[in-house]
């Protein structure tokens, strides 16, 4: 179940960091509103996943997984600038993760 609650966590900063950019600043009210909400929901999960997981590892994949999506979500929604060392670099982050894992009992 902490793995679940991680990578749920996960996905929910993807959200508030998109919803934070939509905000203008926080001078939009239902961007702002979302990302407030899913910033809590987001460390509430975190929290319950490091009861059980090391502090190193549940946190590292949450920024990972929170990086690498609001990467793929600046891309494909914003149209942001791809390039061949934003994704390699976007690679080595998921590497990272995977690794993480891995080496986590």
């Amino acid at each position: 179940m902490p793995w679940i609650y991680l990578v749920i966590a996960g996905l929910l900063e993807v959200v508030w960091a998109f919803s934070m950019k939509q905000s203008d600043g926080f001078t939009r009210l239902y961007p702002s509103l979302i990302t407030l909400v899913t910033m809590i929901a987001s460390f509430g999960l975190l929290s319950f996943a490091m009861r059980s997981l090391p502090l190193g590892t549940a946190y590292m994949i949450w920024t990972g997984i929170g990086a690498v999506g609001a990467f793929l979500v600046g891309i494909m929604v914003l149209g942001e600038h791809v390039s061949a060392t934003r994704l390699a670099a976007a690679g080595l982050i998921v590497a990272g993760i995977v690794l993480m894992k891995l080496a986590t009992p």
